[in-house]
Protein backbone atom coordinates (compact mmCIF):
# COMPACT_ATOMS: atom_id res chain seq x y z
CA UNK A 1 0.00 0.00 0.00
CA UNK A 2 2.59 2.54 -1.07
CA UNK A 3 1.85 6.08 -2.18
CA UNK A 4 2.47 7.25 -5.73
CA UNK A 5 5.46 9.28 -4.50
CA UNK A 6 7.03 6.18 -2.95
CA UNK A 7 6.29 4.11 -6.06
CA UNK A 8 8.14 6.73 -8.10
CA UNK A 9 11.19 6.35 -5.84
CA UNK A 10 10.96 2.55 -6.09
CA UNK A 11 10.82 2.74 -9.89
CA UNK A 12 13.85 5.04 -9.96
CA UNK A 13 15.77 2.60 -7.75
CA UNK A 14 14.99 -0.22 -10.19
CA UNK A 15 16.80 1.69 -12.95
CA UNK A 16 19.88 2.55 -10.89
CA UNK A 17 22.53 -0.08 -11.51
CA UNK A 18 24.53 -0.10 -8.30
CA UNK A 19 24.36 0.95 -4.68
CA UNK A 20 26.61 3.98 -5.19
CA UNK A 21 24.08 5.41 -7.66
CA UNK A 22 21.25 4.63 -5.25
CA UNK A 23 23.19 6.18 -2.37
CA UNK A 24 23.70 9.37 -4.41
CA UNK A 25 19.99 9.38 -5.23
CA UNK A 26 19.06 9.10 -1.54
CA UNK A 27 21.31 12.08 -0.80
CA UNK A 28 19.72 14.05 -3.66
CA UNK A 29 16.26 13.29 -2.25
CA UNK A 30 17.44 14.69 1.07
CA UNK A 31 18.88 17.82 -0.53
CA UNK A 32 15.59 18.43 -2.36
CA UNK A 33 13.56 18.20 0.84
CA UNK A 34 12.60 21.54 2.39
CA UNK A 35 14.65 22.40 5.46
CA UNK A 36 12.88 22.33 8.79
CA UNK A 37 12.78 25.60 10.70
CA UNK A 38 15.57 25.36 13.30
CA UNK A 39 13.10 26.69 15.90
CA UNK A 40 11.19 23.38 15.47
CA UNK A 41 14.29 21.28 16.04
CA UNK A 42 13.68 20.81 19.74
CA UNK A 43 13.57 17.95 22.20
CA UNK A 44 9.85 17.39 21.58
CA UNK A 45 10.43 16.71 17.86
CA UNK A 46 13.73 14.82 18.23
CA UNK A 47 13.76 11.13 17.36
CA UNK A 48 15.64 9.03 19.90
CA UNK A 49 17.57 6.00 18.70
CA UNK A 50 19.25 7.64 15.72
CA UNK A 51 23.02 8.08 15.47
CA UNK A 52 22.45 11.42 13.74
CA UNK A 53 20.26 14.26 14.92
CA UNK A 54 16.73 13.66 13.56
CA UNK A 55 13.58 15.69 14.07
CA UNK A 56 10.05 14.83 12.93
CA UNK A 57 7.05 17.11 13.38
CA UNK A 58 3.62 15.73 12.38
CA UNK A 59 1.14 17.68 10.30
CA UNK A 60 -2.41 16.33 10.17
CA UNK A 61 -4.77 17.91 7.66
CA UNK A 62 -8.15 16.59 6.56
CA UNK A 63 -7.52 13.32 8.36
CA UNK A 64 -4.33 12.67 6.40
CA UNK A 65 -0.87 12.27 7.84
CA UNK A 66 2.08 14.41 6.85
CA UNK A 67 5.24 15.51 8.59
CA UNK A 68 8.22 17.79 8.43
CA UNK A 69 11.56 16.20 9.08
CA UNK A 70 15.22 17.05 9.12
CA UNK A 71 18.62 15.70 10.08
CA UNK A 72 22.17 16.91 10.40
CA UNK A 73 23.35 14.08 8.07
CA UNK A 74 22.67 14.17 4.32
CA UNK A 75 22.02 10.43 3.95
CA UNK A 76 19.58 10.55 6.85
CA UNK A 77 17.79 13.54 5.29
CA UNK A 78 17.38 11.32 2.23
CA UNK A 79 15.97 8.50 4.34
CA UNK A 80 13.54 10.98 5.88
CA UNK A 81 12.53 12.04 2.36
CA UNK A 82 11.85 8.40 1.48
CA UNK A 83 9.73 7.94 4.61
CA UNK A 84 7.93 11.17 3.77
CA UNK A 85 7.08 9.76 0.35
CA UNK A 86 5.85 6.56 2.00
CA UNK A 87 3.59 8.21 4.58
CA UNK A 88 2.64 11.68 3.31
CA UNK A 89 -1.03 12.00 2.46
CA UNK A 90 -2.00 8.64 3.92
CA UNK A 91 -5.14 8.67 6.07
CA UNK A 92 -4.04 8.73 9.71
CA UNK A 93 -5.92 5.51 10.44
CA UNK A 94 -3.91 3.69 7.75
CA UNK A 95 -0.41 4.75 8.85
CA UNK A 96 0.00 1.80 11.23
CA UNK A 97 -0.97 -0.62 8.46
CA UNK A 98 1.93 0.36 6.21
CA UNK A 99 4.62 -2.31 6.28
CA UNK A 100 7.54 0.10 6.12
CA UNK A 101 10.24 -2.58 6.41
CA UNK A 102 8.76 -4.46 3.44
CA UNK A 103 8.43 -1.30 1.36
CA UNK A 104 11.99 -0.23 2.18
CA UNK A 105 13.27 -3.72 1.29
CA UNK A 106 12.03 -3.03 -2.22
CA UNK A 107 14.70 -0.33 -2.39
CA UNK A 108 17.44 -2.66 -1.15
CA UNK A 109 18.30 -0.32 1.69
CA UNK A 110 18.70 -2.91 4.44
CA UNK A 111 21.61 -4.50 2.61
CA UNK A 112 23.62 -1.29 2.47
CA UNK A 113 22.82 0.65 5.62
CA UNK A 114 24.96 0.28 8.70
CA UNK A 115 23.37 -1.25 11.78
CA UNK A 116 23.16 2.22 13.33
CA UNK A 117 21.40 3.67 10.27
CA UNK A 118 19.01 0.70 10.16
CA UNK A 119 18.20 1.23 13.83
CA UNK A 120 17.65 4.91 13.09
CA UNK A 121 15.21 4.12 10.29
CA UNK A 122 13.31 1.80 12.63
CA UNK A 123 13.22 4.56 15.25
CA UNK A 124 11.85 7.03 12.69
CA UNK A 125 9.15 4.57 11.56
CA UNK A 126 8.16 3.91 15.18
CA UNK A 127 7.99 7.65 15.83
CA UNK A 128 5.81 8.21 12.76
CA UNK A 129 3.44 5.42 13.85
CA UNK A 130 3.28 6.83 17.37
CA UNK A 131 2.55 10.35 16.11
CA UNK A 132 -0.19 9.06 13.83
CA UNK A 133 -1.71 7.01 16.65
CA UNK A 134 -1.84 10.12 18.84
CA UNK A 135 -3.54 12.18 16.13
Amino acid sequence: MATAAFEEIAETFEFLDDWEERYRHVIELGKAMPAMDPALQVTATKVDGCASQVWILPRIAGGNFDFEGDSDALIVRGLIAILHALYSGVPVAQVAGIDAPAELRRLGLEEHLSAQRSNGVRAMVERIRLLAAKA
